[in-house]
């Protein structure tokens, strides 16, 4: 499917530019790094090394200062080379954005030239065992003593946890404020009393590095505070829209593919005597996945856009998030029931689409609490 809103010359030699980066560097290693649970570092660096991690950063911390839409085609283009998993995304446009934002002018110095070059992998601690989509039931707290915080928690689920060199943790410094006691801090890898647990097993999203982290009396200095004390939900508010709104690319593109898988089965397997996309039932279910990822890609497509603009498109992103997230799964459903018994096969590159997005209604907030955040800003009290 055409994308209809990167159309400039610059647009097409980056996207093809990265298209070959990752059909030589990324997808033939696919297998081996699922099977492994993460990705080499030295992709990292090679990523860093053409110039496609961050490259909305200005140029004097290594960034190539270009707009969001180059961080939509790097997104769009590893998905569409098998390479979900490889979180460039969550490095580059969730993680990175706190640090650039929010920190002292001399932590911005020493961490940001490194998000570029993949010396530095960024995640970000929000989730804890107890709390997920209610950030505001945080547990992990963060006490000043002199110059340092000392943190106590955990937090789990975390993309790139296992192989991160700097993370954005919420904890509270002041447990009775409630969310107005949440402060965001940069950890170290090497700070004192910080630990990692075990690489998470999950239904799919195999070869991203997922990880429980720990805190037990960590140590890091009060320099690493980003912004002031207490701001720390407000901040995470105002990150939440790019967030989902690159989870919604990954809905959408995922939801292409899964199409272009079922249409490409449809028109080469045989029942009966005849292609199974020329039967009625077949070719209407086709029809309907069609239409809905079409619709999908305009709704994505406009707000990508008035994200550019610099727009509030809180409630409409969470509109996003929620039905492409739905979305994506009733069309890997529908893809893999195309496939037939061949669409339960691993060797079927449909079967790890169907797996791979099932992650996604519940990424960056479940559907559920998207309904949630739709209905009060409608004003509703549910």
């Amino acid at each position: 499917m055409e994308d209809s809103i990167y159309n400039t010359e610059e647009h097409q030699i980056f996207r093809e530019t990265f298209r070959k980066f990752v059909a030589k560097e990324i997808t033939p290693h696919v297998p081996e790094w699922e099977e492994a649970q993460a990705v080499p570092r030295s992709i990292w660096r090679r990523l860093g090394e053409e110039g496609f991690l961050c490259p909305w950063l200005p140029e004097e911390y290594g960034g190539l200062g270009l707009g969001f839409e180059y961080s939509v085609i790097i997104n769009e283009e590893l998905l569409r080379g098998n390479a979900f998993g490889v979180e460039v995304p969550l490095h580059s446009d969730v993680a990175t954005p706190y640090v650039f934002s929010f920190a002292r002018p001399e932590i911005k110095a020493r961490w940001l030239p490194g998000c570029t070059t993949g010396e530095v992998v960024m995640a970000i601690g929000l989730t804890e065992p107890n709390a997920g989509s209610d950030l505001a039931a945080i547990r992990t707290r963060a006490v000043k003593d002199g110059d340092s915080y000392v943190i106590n928690g955990q937090k789990t689920f975390i993309t790139n946890g296992y192989f991160a060199d700097l993370i954005v943790v919420a904890a509270k410094t002041d447990p009775a404020a409630g969310h107005r006691g949440i402060s965001l801090i940069l950890v170290d890898k090497d700070a004192p009393g910080f630990q990692r647990g075990r690489k998470l097993s999950k239904m799919g999203y195999h070869m991203q590095d997922t990880a429980e982290l720990f805190f037990e009396d960590c140590r890091v200095p009060v320099a690493n505070l980003l912004g002031e004390e207490g701001q720390g939900f407000k901040y995470m508010m105002a990150k939440l829209q790019q967030e989902r709104l690159e989870v919604s690319i990954k809905c959408q593109t995922l939801a292409e593919e899964a199409l272009k898988e079922a249409l490409a089965y449809a028109k080469v397997r045989e029942a009966f005597g005849k292609p199974i996309g020329n039967f009625q039932y077949n070719a209407f279910r086709l029809a309907d996945m069609a239409t809905e990822v079409q619709l999908g890609r305009t709704f994505l497509d406009s707000l990508i856009r008035e994200h550019l603009q610099g727009q509030n498109v809180v409630q409409k992103v969470s509109m996003a998030k929620y039905w492409l997230g739905e979305m994506v799964n009733r069309i890997a459903y529908q893809a893999v029931q195309i496939h037939g018994g061949y669409g339960y096969m691993e060797e079927y590159r449909v079967c790890k689409l169907y797996r791979d997005v099932r992650c996604l209604s519940i990424f960056a907030g479940t559907s559920e609490i998207m309904k949630l955040i739709i209905s009060r800003g409608l004003g509703l009290s549910a």
